[in-house]
Order: C-alpha cells, then sequence, then structure tokens
C-alpha cells in the first residue's frame, strides 16, 4: 500500500515537472504523446530548407484552417489532462493523508497494546520475583529446621548407647528405652520429610525462575518493540531519516499472527501465575509441615523427658530401699555377731563347770570299797554332766545356726551392695550422662 502510494506520488510529481517545461498531458502520455525522435527531425529539417513547393491558393486556406482546428483540439485535450491531472492529485492527497492517519492510529493502538502487555508483564514478573524470595527465605527455614532435627538425633541414639552400658537387672527394656526408640524414629522420619520437602523447594525455586526468566525475555522484546513503534510514530513527512528502503514491503516469513503474539504472551503470564499459585500453595505446606514436626518433636521430647525422670525416681527410690535394707542387714550382722559372741562366751562359760563336774566324778571314783556308792551327790553330778554337756551342745548348735546366719547376712549385704551399685551405675547413666546431654537440646520454631 505504502509503496503503490509513493508510486503515484511519484508519477504526480513526474506530471507536475512535464507540466512545468511546458509540455503537454499528450506528450507525457505513452499512448497519446508523439515522441520526437532525433532521424525524423533532421530529416523535416532538410525538407525546410529545400525549395518549398508551389500550392495553391485554397489549399493555403485548408492548411490555415487545419492548423487552427488541430491546435483547439491539442487545447482542448491538454485541458482535459491538465483538469484531470488535478482531480488525481487531489484525490492521492486525501487518500495519502487518510491512509497514513489510519497507519498513525494503528500505530499509536499498537503502542497502547505492546504498553497494556508490558504492564502485564511486569505485574506479573514483580510478583514472581517476590514469591521467589519469599520461597528462598521458606527454603531457609527448612534447611535450618533439618539441621535442627539432627543434634536431637543424635543425642537420642547416643542415649541408647549409653543405657546399653547398665547392667544386672537394670539392662531392662523400660519405658525409656521404648520412648527412646520412637523419638529416634520421629526424628528419622521428620528429616526424611524435610528433605523431601526442600528437594521439591527447590524444584519450585527452579521453576519460578525459569518463569522469571520467560517473563523476562519477553519483556525485552516487548521494550524493543515498544522503542521501535515508538520511533515510528515519531517519524513524519518533514523527518530527516526518512528514506525508501528494498525489499520491506512483505510479510516477513518468521513473523507471527496477532493471535500468536497475544498467546504468546498469555502463555508467559499463565505460566508465572500458575507457579506463583504453586508456590503460594507449598509455602503454606511448608507452613504445616514445620509447625506439625515441630511439634510433634518437641512432644516426644518431653515424652522421653518425662520417662527419664519417671525412671531416675523410681531407681532413686528403689536405691533408698535397698540402703535402708543393707542398713538393716548390717544392724542385724552386728548384732549377730554380738550374738555369736555372747553365744562363744556361754560355751566358753560353761566348761570350767562341766570340767568340775567331771573332775568330781573322776575323783569319786577313787572312793574306797563300800564307800563307792551311787549316792545322790553320785546322780546329781552325773545329771549335772550331763545338763552342761546338753547345754553347749545347744549353745554349739545354736551358735553353729548363728554363724550360718552371719554368713547369709553377708551375702545378704555383698547382694545389696552389688544391687546398690547398679543403681548408681543407672542413675549415673540416665540421671549424668543422658539428661544433663538432653538439657543442651533446644527445640524452637523456625
Amino acid at each position: 500500500m505504502a509503496r503503490s502510494q509513493d508510486l503515484s506520488s511519484g508519477t504526480i510529481q513526474a506530471r507536475s515537472k512535464g507540466q512545468r517545461r511546458g509540455y503537454t498531458s499528450q506528450e507525457l502520455t505513452c499512448d497519446s504523446v508523439p515522441v520526437l525522435h532525433p532521424e525524423p527531425f533532421q530529416n523535416t529539417m532538410a525538407k525546410l530548407l529545400q525549395t518549398p513547393p508551389k500550392c495553391l491558393p485554397p489549399d493555403w486556406h485548408i492548411a490555415n484552417k487545419m492548423q487552427c482546428a488541430s491546435t483547439e483540439s491539442q487545447k482542448s485535450s491538454s485541458e482535459r489532462v491538465t483538469a484531470e491531472s488535478q482531480r488525481l492529485v487531489d484525490e492521492t492527497e486525501k487518500t495519502t493523508q487518510k491512509t497514513q492517519s489510519d497507519v498513525n492510529k494503528k500505530i499509536e493502538q499498537r503502542l497502547e497494546e505492546i504498553k497494556f502487555w508490558k504492564q502485564e508483564l511486569e505485574d506479573k514478573l514483580e510478583q514472581i520475583v517476590n514469591e521467589t524470595e519469599v520461597l528462598l527465605t521458606f527454603k531457609t527455614r527448612l534447611e535450618k529446621a533439618l539441621e535442627s532435627c539432627k543434634e536431637p538425633l543424635v543425642i537420642a541414639q547416643q542415649c541408647l548407647l549409653n543405657r546399653e552400658r547398665r547392667v544386672g537387672i537394670d539392662l531392662v527394656h523400660d519405658e525409656v528405652k521404648q520412648e527412646l526408640v520412637k523419638e529416634v524414629e520421629v526424628l528419622q522420619g521428620v528429616i526424611a520429610l524435610l528433605e523431601r520437602t526442600l528437594e521439591q523447594t527447590n524444584e519450585q525455586i527452579r521453576l519460578n525462575r525459569s518463569a522469571k526468566y520467560k517473563l523476562e525475555m519477553d519483556l525485552r522484546d516487548k521494550f524493543t518493540a515498544l522503542m521501535i513503534d515508538d520511533y515510528c510514530a515519531s517519524l513524519t513527512n518533514n523527518s530527516p531519516d526518512i528514506r525508501y528502503a528494498n525489499n520491506v514491503v512483505k510479510i516477513q516469513g518468521n513473523s507471527v499472527s496477532l493471535e500468536d503474539w497475544i498467546d504468546f504472551s498469555n502463555v508467559n503470564i499463565e505460566m508465572a501465575d500458575k507457579q506463583r499459585n504453586n508456590s503460594l500453595a507449598l509455602r503454606a505446606l511448608i507452613d504445616r509441615i514445620l509447625s506439625q514436626t515441630v511439634n510433634d518433636v518437641r512432644k516426644q521430647f518431653e515424652t522421653v523427658n518425662v520417662a527419664f525422670r519417671n525412671r531416675v525416681k523410681e531407681v532413686k527410690d528403689a536405691k533408698h530401699k535397698l540402703e535402708m535394707l543393707l542398713a538393716v542387714v548390717m544392724d542385724e550382722t552386728a548384732s549377730q555377731e554380738k550374738n555369736i559372741a555372747a553365744l562363744e562366751k556361754a560355751i566358753t562359760d560353761k566348761e570350767g563347770p562341766g570340767q568340775v563336774a567331771q573332775t568330781r566324778l573322776k575323783a569319786r571314783t577313787h572312793r574306797p570299797n563300800v564307800e563307792l556308792c551311787c549316792d545322790t551327790v553320785q546322780y546329781r553330778l552325773i545329771s549335772e554332766v550331763q545338763e552342761i554337756t546338753n547345754n553347749i551342745q545347744r549353745l554349739k548348735d545354736t551358735l553353729a545356726q548363728a554363724e550360718a546366719e552371719l554368713k547369709g547376712l553377708s551375702r545378704r549385704q555383698l547382694s545389696l551392695e552389688e544391687e546398690i551399685q547398679v543403681k548408681e551405675n543407672t542413675l549415673y547413666i540416665d540421671e549424668v550422662l543422658c539428661m544433663q546431654m538432653r538439657e543442651s537440646v533446644s527445640i524452637n520454631n523456625v
């Protein structure tokens, strides 16, 4: 269209130049204008230099009339061409101005359209950039939460290892061990969940940045197109840098339709909105996961601590009872030792009377003749010896029992002392090694 208008304009300019030079419209038209060739012109001049032929008066008059008629005809034809040319000049001027005005409007509309889409892209770009920055802070929270779970896990596992050093009957699968095993499982599950969520967050950040890159590329192209069309809108017929260009009056092979142009930006905007919405949903999920995992870890941590305190109290109570029993046994041992000493003394004390009685009996066996009679003294001495012998045997039997009881008390004392040491070892492991180590753990919201 523009090139056809330029060609029409060039034709009009050529006609105008011809009129200024004195040519008629017939001379400027290829079909009607006689062309002056050099050779016929030379022949004509040669004929004029020759002796003119003799003509009759009627011929002369006819020739004059023909010249007048031909001149009038030529004049009328030239006037028609002039009028037609002026009409064509006016028509093409109006058409050109109208077309150029329409093009200017189209360019302005196009500028507004590009500005609209550019603003839309800038808004979406700002949103996705802000969302990505917020998501990065959530990623940091996940990393901190993940890091904060490692120390409690190590401590819980170390507590399990420490409690394997309990000995004797105290190496029991008690509530503390059950809760510690559960705490390890909870922490391992939380770590696995946080690691999966962190991977999902990294992938969402990558998708956000991909959408951001596409928006930036689209914005860059929109900015370039805006600059070009703005330059085109500023061009006028009096601009110094306007000129004819070759091979531009065509549709470029790599050009796209207006619908495809709109769809391209729409797809980028929809993709940015989709990733932003996914990011918002992921942040809400991260919030819930962090809150839930912290609550679960804290709850289990407190449960283990309560189990430890209960167990320590239980062991202390048992140890206190054992110590009381040990004190009783030791008192009883001392009493039994006194009893044994008394029995031994009693046995020793009975040796004198027994020896006296037997010495008397022996001495009385030396009585002469009839004097060796079984009198009451003899019977009483025999009875006394038997009584003393019986009493000594009873004392020895009781002494043996007392000594057996003393040995039993000694064994019981040793057993109680060993059991108290077991309890002391358990208390050292649970109260000193484990509970003090767990005091360093702080579970806070992230």
